[in-house]
């Protein structure tokens, strides 16, 4: 080669490297950084209106109860339109069905009256050709029962509203309790009405919650007949298999008995109904007695609300049917091409009460969008490292049954190899982003929402309108057992997040849950489907494509500490000390510090080639920061509660819905106040001791964080002992360590 050439292929050279490098990092950029590169927008230009109302529409053409045929045709249009490999899991679960149900009013004034308990459809919503298949209302799991007792009303049936009627020389006891849908879970309602003596329970809509407008379809609100169906279980996943699962087909599976459930507390032993606004205000008419407080009353033109009893009597029965039933979840698996055996799991329910426009298949159609943008980007050669698995799950509106099976049934294989859960349940009510997360992954929620325009104003982002009202975004915890997030983080400790548009609608659970009333209310352009859809890919894509974990313990030190100032104030005076706890949250920090520092040190040699030695070294970070949530479990839960194996985030005591920081501490408490004795705060004390030395913030320290050796131990023994269950998560998860 002739010299004069020589700068000119010098020049040639240096021009293909920086092409090279810069395919590499576009590529490549997702894999070793830790924020958003042009690979996510990619993502984000893929999205899809159309599609994502195509699917709703057709998912809601029917009704489809869990383990009805309408169901079984939802799962099968699930299944065909995944396209990635999909295939389904069925288990054996009691569910239950309305067998008769009746309800009848006496009043000394009034002729009797006879409840048709039923609601009206609109002849105008095309839906209505099909409410012949709804379910009639009822409450799943009620007991079967007939009672005629006078009525007393308790407002949100709440345990303070119960505290109100005692204080105010109200007697429950011998009487059916009238009480308002809105504050707390019905089951919840029922037990306290339960707990204070009456013999019956009915739970309304009160016009002043769900009627404040337009009743659909001409508005968004509940019409006069509308009324909330919905599950009075009390516990998690199916009632006969309390913490292990029965697959469809087994001959011999083990299963408690419904005299044991009602006896556990699970399953109420009052008879119950949810009854419509209209029935409700008929009701209160005939209550007499003292008038209710002010803020019990109802809205404006309504009666003046009474606490009785009586003189109104009510004559209520219902009787069930529990039986096994067949429920299928459905799965599609996209098998990661460098860690296959670490899976980001997205997932969301099928089965609703009538035809579940909002509640649930409003996520559902979002996650099949979302399928779709991700099939996509996999023809474009963009492949995850880590294997993401789409989850559909069924007969959650029951008690989280289908989701709480699969955990059950693959525990030790998700504890080994779960690196997160995303939830949407209803990905759009209404307007506002609505997130719940464990506090790990608050920063990559942050980094996602300020990638994705605002549905409802496109010239700003969707963290600018998160913020608006607040220094930072609000966002809760997953104490809850409100969906299926809760066996992943509160049985076996999975990083999670539950996310959804909107707050709340008032024709929940109700036959006016239609397609019709998402499109002229919900969601009428469908850009929050997208939205939600759009954010929940980002995450997804982050925790499946990272080569370290986007995961911050620093802040979740941070916010423990708070926590334990909160619930330290709570016992103020008392004889117990926090100080343990306050140590070992100060474990978990340095930890924390000390983890964030060795990240970087990896992340300052991913630009060069990483030795074999660097990868096992990022593999067992990894692992590390995996396992932490882990940690914060306790085998043997929450006393009382022995399912809630999380020590940090739980359900509170009274209200399923709500979300506490240190369930165990805070029940302890609860109950050395009532009784004040020494052997009460004592076990207070345990429990902090508990928190804080067995599964809670030092565990994480010294275990999760600070200890990988005998995490990566702990992984391989659980990866070798549940190797026989690799089928039951499809063909893509047969992949080794």
């Amino acid at each position: 080669m002739k010299p004069r050439y020589a700068p000119l292929l010098q020049r040639f050279q240096f021009h293909s490297l920086l092409s090279t490098l810069y395919l590499l990092i576009t590529i490549c950029a997702p894999l070793i950084t830790s924020s958003f590169t042009p690979y996510h927008t990619l993502f984000l230009s893929l999205a899809s209106n159309s599609s994502a109302s195509s699917h709703l529409l057709h998912l809601t053409r029917l009704p489809h109860l869990s383990s009805s045929y309408e169901d079984s045709l939802a799962a099968s249009y699930v299944i065909s339109s995944f396209p990635f490999p999909s295939h389904s899991t069925f288990y054996s679960t009691l569910l239950s069905f309305p067998v008769h149900r009746s309800l009848s009013l006496f009043s000394p004034s009034s002729p009797p009256f006879h409840f048709s308990l039923t609601q009206i459809p609109s002849p105008s919503d095309p839906s209505s050709t099909s409410f012949s298949l709804t379910v009639p209302t009822f409450h799943a799991y009620a007991h079967t029962g007939s009672v005629r007792a006078p009525l007393t009303y308790a407002y949100y049936g709440r345990v303070k509203d119960f505290d109100k009627l005692r204080s105010l020389g109200i007697n429950v006891t011998g009487t059916v309790v009238l009480a308002r849908y809105g504050k707390i879970y019905r089951g919840d309602i029922v037990k306290n009405a339960q707990d204070a003596g009456a013999l019956g329970v009915l739970v309304y809509s009160d016009y002043e919650d769900y009627a404040k407008g337009e009743a659909f379809p001409a508005g968004p609100w509940l019409p006069q007949s509308g009324v909330q169906v919905g599950s009075v279980f009390r516990a998690i996943g199916d009632p006969t298999t309390p913490g292990w699962s029965c697959t469809a087909g087994e001959e011999e599976c083990e299963r408690v008995s419904i005299e044991e459930i009602v006896r556990r507390g699970d399953m109420l032993s009052v008879p119950s109904l949810p009854i419509s606004g209209k029935d409700g205000e008929e009701l209160h008419k005939a209550i007499g007695g003292q008038v209710a407080p002010d803020d019990w009353q109802g809205r404006e033109g309504a009666p003046v609300y009474r606490l009785g009893p009586g003189p109104g009597v009510v004559n209520l029965t219902y009787i069930g049917n529990e039986t096994l039933r067949t429920i299928q979840n459905v799965f599609a698996v996209i098998e990661g091409r460098e860690e296959a055996d670490r899976y980001v799991l997205l997932g969301n329910h099928r089965d609703a009460w009538t035809f579940g426009a909002v509640d649930p298949n409003s996520g559902t159609a979002a996650l099949l969008e979302l399928s779709e943008r991700l099939y996509k980007l996999q023809k474009k050669g963009k492949k995850p490292r880590r294997t993401i698995i789409l989850c559909n799950w069924d007969a959650e509106e029951y008690g989280l049954i289908g989701s709480t099976e699969w955990v059950e049934e693959n525990r030790e294989l998700l504890t080994s190899r779960a690196v997160a859960y995303l939830n949407v349940d209803s990905a759009v009510y209404g307007p506002g982003f609505y997130v719940s997360a464990t506090p790990q992954l608050d920063a990559l929620l942050i980094e996602a929402s300020k990638m994705v325009k605002d549905p409802d104003n496109s010239s700003q982002t969707l963290y600018n309108s998160w913020i608006s009202s607040a220094s930072s975004p609000p966002i809760e915890r997953l104490g809850g057992g409100g969906t299926d997030f809760a066996a992943f983080v509160q049985h076996i400790g999975v990083p999670s997040i539950d996310m959804a548009f909107g707050d709340g609608y008032p024709v929940y659970h109700s036959i006016y849950d239609d397609y019709l009333w998402m499109e002229k209310f919900g969601d009428p352009m469908f850009q929050r489907h997208v939205a939600a859809a759009s954010v929940w890919g980002l995450v997804a894509l982050r925790l499946a494509d990272d080569e370290i974990l986007p995961f911050d313990y620093i802040s979740y030190a941070t916010e423990l500490k708070g926590n334990a100032k909160s619930i330290e104030e709570e016992a103020a005076g008392c004889p117990i000390s926090f100080s343990p706890l306050y140590k070992s949250i100060e474990y978990l920090k340095t930890a924390a510090v000390n983890v964030n520092a060795e990240k970087q040190a990896l992340e300052e040699k991913f630009w060069g080639l990483s030795s074999r030695k660097d990868k096992s070294k990022v593999r067992e970070l990894n692992d590390r920061l995996m396992m932490t949530e882990r940690a914060f479990t306790d085998r043997e839960g929450l006393s009382g509660r022995e399912w809630y194996k999380h020590l940090i985030y739980g359900p509170s005591k009274y209200n399923d819905y709500d979300s506490k920081a240190y369930p165990g501490i805070d029940d302890a408490i609860e109950e050395a106040k009532k009784s004040n004795t020494t052997d009460a705060w004592r076990f207070v004390q345990h429990e902090i001791y508990r928190v804080a030395s067995r599964g809670g913030a030092k565990a994480g320290a010294s275990v999760g964080l600070a200890s990988p050796h005998f995490l990566i131990l702990l992984k391989i023994t659980s990866q070798n002992r549940c190797f026989t269950k690799h089928v039951r998560l499809g063909s893509a998860m047969e992949a080794g360590p």
